[in-house]
C-alpha cells in the first residue's frame, strides 16, 4: 500500500529586489506631506435669525519650502520680522520716522 501524497504547497516570496510591506512611520508620512504639501480650508460662521455675526475664514497650508516656492509662494523672504535683517529694518524705520516729525515741526 503506498502512503497518500500531500499537494505540494507553495510559499509566496518576494521577488530579492522588492521589499515588503511595511508600516508606514510618522516621518514617512510626514515626509510624504511636505514633498505633496497639503491644504485644509474651511469657513466658521455664527448667524443669530439669519443675520451673519461673525465669519472666521481659516486655510492652512502644510508644504515643505521648497514645494511652497515652487507654488509661488515665498512671502517669508521678504517679511521682516523673519528675515535675518529684521533689527536693521525696525532701526531703519524708527530713523525715517524721527527725521519725518522733525521735517513737520520744522527743526530741520
Amino acid at each position: 500500500m503506498t502512503e497518500p501524497t500531500l499537494p505540494a504547497t507553495t510559499s509566496r516570496q518576494f521577488p530579492s529586489t522588492a521589499t515588503p510591506p511595511h508600516p508606514a512611520t510618522l516621518a514617512d508620512i510626514l515626509e510624504r506631506v511636505l514633498d505633496k504639501g497639503i491644504v485644509i480650508a474651511g469657513d466658521i460662521r455664527v448667524e443669530l435669525l439669519e443675520i451673519e455675526l461673525l465669519t472666521i475664514k481659516i486655510r492652512l497650508l502644510i508644504a515643505s519650502v521648497d514645494k511652497a516656492a515652487e507654488m509661488g509662494i515665498d512671502w517669508w523672504r521678504n517679511d521682516p520680522m523673519l528675515s535675518s535683517n529684521a533689527q536693521q529694518l525696525t532701526d531703519e524705520n524708527r530713523r525715517l520716522k524721527d527725521r519725518i516729525e522733525a521735517l513737520e515741526s520744522g527743526d530741520e
